[in-house]
């Protein structure tokens, strides 16, 4: 078992290694194609970001695909099954798409196409749901019209799912990079636990998936140095989504070969080896929601559900006075708490002890959305673990930057600046800045 796991983490760092060295010359390409888009109503950066990130992203794929079909163990998953030849023609095809609407803004009603026809093409290659498990009844085999109209649900609902949350630096690639961990240890377990080699591609993908945005995360997180924007938040929806419908819809229930009085008592009895079948929704629970309650909203409003607005969950955590860096992080703690604690309760489902810890992180999690004002102080050896701002040498020098600049200020004023008419006062090139709060100065001054 030992050598399977050096191979994953072999294909894992190439993936990471290549996504990160090929997201510097991406952003500078981005750049000189004018693949930055203005300042929207809705956004919440503050200066034009180059997009494209999903290219790096692709080649990422591409290698760790690639570096897996040339090692001993991986190498079965291509010869014994079509998967990876599936994922990677529906991951080209809405690659492609995202990359023409980062840079001319498609219209969304050809997104959704674009994403309906990518998992056309993985379904006719065979990825596929051929049967899933149903709690109380047993193992349901779907027709072939039954099995392909639920797989393409599931790949759009993801992608869109995935789309929706990419709203904040790093909160994408974060959450999906928790998810895809969370789902390699459910898959790994499938595979070399129970001896399912039907679980090897979706155990691959979701290796290489979090290797793709573990290469991108340095340069996205706050603040962002290039966006992934649709060709990158669509293509690791999709990754994701193809690796819950190889394990959910390909893994024979017969093949764990529990059942006990019966193959309805056995379902039931052992619902939580068929996680898979939740696992993606639980994963993906906050973007979910925050999807259900757009389109809820949006719908209410009068308004398209594909209309962008500033409704969305890391947006309200914003406006309760979060810090960017604090909203993307309240994200993650729950994708983590709902998508590990999935993974817990299906290896030991009858334990209290797991229960007992979801509900205390769930109370800790709500405990942080109450105080947004609270800065955490962190003890002096495990400074090097946290951001800079949370260390004391930090705090001390910005303490000491303020009372200067308090200082400096109270010897000598700064003179307000005039304010030309129809001219907005900007510090830079891309900063809002405040109207002058004495608009009537000068003419105080005038004797005129």
């Amino acid at each position: 078992m030992g050598q399977p796991v050096r191979e994953y983490l072999l294909t894992l760092c190439v993936t990471v290694a290549v996504t990160y060295l090929l997201t510097g010359p991406v952003r500078k390409f981005a750049i000189a194609v004018g693949a930055m888009p203005a300042i929207r109503a809705r956004d919440v950066h503050r200066e034009p970001t180059p997009r494209l990130g999903g290219i790096a992203m692709f080649g990422g794929l591409c290698a760790g695909l690639l570096v897996a079909d040339h090692l001993q163990n991986l190498n079965a998953v291509f010869e014994l099954s079509n998967e990876p030849r599936a994922l990677l023609s529906g991951a080209a095809l809405i690659w492609l798409v995202g990359v023409l609407d980062d840079k001319f803004e498609l219209d969304a009603l050809i997104k959704l196409g674009a994403q309906m026809i990518s998992a056309g093409v993985m379904v006719m290659q065979g990825l596929t749901i051929l049967w899933i498990p149903v709690p109380f009844i047993g193992t349901v085999a779907l027709t072939q019209f039954q099995g392909n109209l639920l797989t393409v649900a599931l790949v759009v609902i993801t992608i869109n799912a995935v789309n929706f949350v990419d709203g904040l630096d790093g909160l994408a690639a974060g959450m999906v990079c928790i998810a895809s961990c969370a789902f390699f240890l459910y898959a790994y377990r499938i595979w070399f636990g129970y001896g399912i080699e039907a679980a090897a591609p979706a155990t691959l993908f979701a290796a290489i998936l979090m290797g793709m945005c573990l290469g991108f995360l340095p340069h996205n997180m706050h603040p962002a140095r290039i966006f992934m924007g649709d060709s990158g938040s669509m293509l690791i929806g999709l990754v994701l989504a193809a690796a819950a419908i190889s394990i959910t819809g390909q893994v024979d229930p017969d093949a764990m070969a529990l059942f006990a009085g019966g193959e309805r008592n056995a379902t039931h009895a052992m619902l939580p080896v068929f996680i898979p079948l939740l696992l993606p929704l639980t994963i993906i629970a906050i973007p979910m929601a925050d999807l259900t309650l757009a389109i809820v909203r949006r719908t209410w409003n009068g308004q398209s559900p594909f209309a962008a607005d500033r409704g969305h969950l890391h947006h309200r955590l914003l406006e309760l006075g979060h810090s960017h860096s604090r909203a993307v992080m309240i994200m993650y703690f729950w994708s983590g708490l709902i998508a590990f604690g999935a993974v817990a309760y299906s290896v030991h489902s009858t334990s209290m002890w797991i229960v007992l810890a979801i509900a205390a992180l769930s109370a800790v999690g709500l405990i942080l959305l109450l105080l947004p004002r609270f800065t955490p102080r962190t003890p002096r050896w495990a400074e090097f673990l946290v951001p800079p701002r949370y260390r004391h040498s930090a705090r001390r020098a910005e303490a000491a930057a303020e009372a200067a600049a308090r200082e400096a200020t109270a010897i000598e004023p700064t003179p307000a600046r005039p304010v030309v008419a129809g001219v907005s006062g900007v510090n830079g090139a891309t900063a809002v800045g405040a109207r002058s709060r004495f608009p009537d100065r000068r003419k105080a001054e005038s004797n005129r």
